[in-house]
């Protein structure tokens, strides 16, 4: 068992991220997402590491940076459940509005 769920809306945002780096390079591409299942793994062991964002949600869920990108998470779900995998660059409201339709 890995110690994390991905939401079905995570699943597809990983696999949107996947397609837009392949797009220009593959390896690149295989590279970010084991590195955000690393970073996954290493947060349902420390679940604690990342820090809260009152202003994009009331939910108590955490953000973590993994280079532009920002993974979304529930950190007292046992398996910690990974809810969104977005790019951190985008709009708070923007931002907001896409974790109000994945509750």
């Amino acid at each position: 068992m890995s110690g994390f769920v991905l939401h079905p809306s995570a699943l597809t945002d990983l696999d949107e991220i996947w397609n837009f780096i392949a797009a220009d390079n593959l390896t690149a591409a295989d590279r970010v997402l084991e590195e955000l299942f690393e970073v996954m793994s290493s947060l349902a062991s420390f679940p604690r590491m990342g820090h809260s964002r009152q202003e994009l949600t009331s939910r108590p869920l955490l953000f973590h940076p993994v280079h532009s990108l920002v993974l979304v998470y529930a950190p007292d779900e046992i398996p910690l459940q990974i809810i969104a995998v977005l790019d951190g660059r985008r709009s708070p409201r923007l931002l907001a509005a896409l974790l109000r339709e994945r509750d």
